[in-house]
């Protein structure tokens, strides 16, 4: 939101929350951490891709354009439940049937007794540019980027 209003010239982010909101900014740059993936969960318990006897299933997510997008790609009507906080809790509260988080090892899944069900995006962090800054301060961008290349190649 602050690269993109002009509040900053540049930021790093997730490409959860770029692909969640929609930015519109530049993104040069792939940082190669923070690398996680957005999956689709449910108790082992829980059929997944339907549940039976025609009830539509509840998804509990932080990100909900996202989820209706995916659920929509795929052809399942689902209700989204837009949550904070511990997504995973959600279906052992009866919340919601399945849910969308993110999932490094998938410890907390099968801490709260979840199984990852699909995968809907790759995540990691990035260098996000304001269009306008990129044009106005080319040559200033173009040397940070060039030194934070140099330091991701390096890892």
């Amino acid at each position: 939101v602050y690269v993109e209003s002009g509040a900053a010239d540049l930021g790093i982010t997730g490409t959860d929350v770029l692909r969640e909101t929609e930015a519109d900014v530049l993104e040069p740059l792939a940082l190669g951490f923070g690398a996680c993936r957005m999956v689709v969960a449910s108790p082992a318990h829980v059929p997944y891709p339907s549940l039976p006897g025609g009830v539509t299933p509840r998804v509990a997510t932080k990100y909900p354009r996202l989820t209706r997008r995916f659920f929509a790609e795929t052809g399942l009507g689902v209700e989204v439940i837009t949550v904070s906080g511990s997504v995973e809790v959600a279906p052992l509260l009866g919340l919601a049937h399945w849910i969308v988080d993110l999932v490094d090892t998938g410890g907390t899944l099968r801490d709260n007794g979840l199984v990852e069900r699909a995968r809907i995006l790759d995540v990691g962090a990035v260098v996000v540019v304001n269009r306008a800054s990129q044009k106005l301060q080319l040559e200033l961008h173009q040397r940070l980027l060039d030194r934070l290349r140099e330091a991701v190649a390096s890892r």
